[in-house]
This record gives C-alpha cells, structure tokens and sequence, in this order.
C-alpha cells in the first residue's frame, strides 16, 4: 500500500457510492469511494469480488464514468488509477 510519500497528490475524504462496471454483460458491483482525487480513488469493495485489471467506476454524485486501472488492493480496500472519463454509460440507471 503506498503511503504518503509515495503519492503524487492528496486526497481528499469522501463518502460516495459508486458503481464498477466491467462491460455491459456483467452485472454492477456496488463500492463506496473513500478517498478521491485528480487522478484517482479509494474505494471499499466486498473483499470476495474478484476485480479485472481495468473497468470503469460510475459515481453519480460526479455524474462521470471514469476509465480506471487498478494499482492496489487490501482485503476490501481498492485502490484505482483514473486513465480517462466518460459521461454516464446508457445502460446504467443509478
């Protein structure tokens, strides 16, 4: 996990829910962002959910769907790298 020194920028405290969207087949898996900034999250998944290596998290709250690439992961602690955002996928009704 890295710690302060190691990251580029600071985060800040959020409480958000949020959805990881692998494609339009697979169903959506709920998570809460904990911590967010410019270039990407903190989020809490059930530690069971097997994640991919890239995906997309949609957080309405932001009303963006942000292209992401995993960095790290503790127990249900996630945390992602945002590579790109989107508007909000059509498939998705939340």
């Amino acid at each position: 996990m890295p710690t302060d020194e190691q990251r580029r920028e600071r985060r800040r405290r959020v409480l958000k829910g949020a959805t990881i969207i692998i494609d339009t087949k697979t169903s959506e898996i709920a998570c809460v962002v904990r911590n967010q900034h410019e270039g990407g999250v903190e989020s809490k998944v059930h530690p069971e959910i097997a994640l991919p290596p890239t995906f997309t998290l949609y957080v309405p709250a932001d009303q963006i769907a942000y292209r992401c690439e995993l960095r790290w992961r503790s127990r249900e602690r996630v945390g992602v790298a945002f590579t790109g955002t989107g508007p909000k996928p059509r498939f998705h009704y939340g």
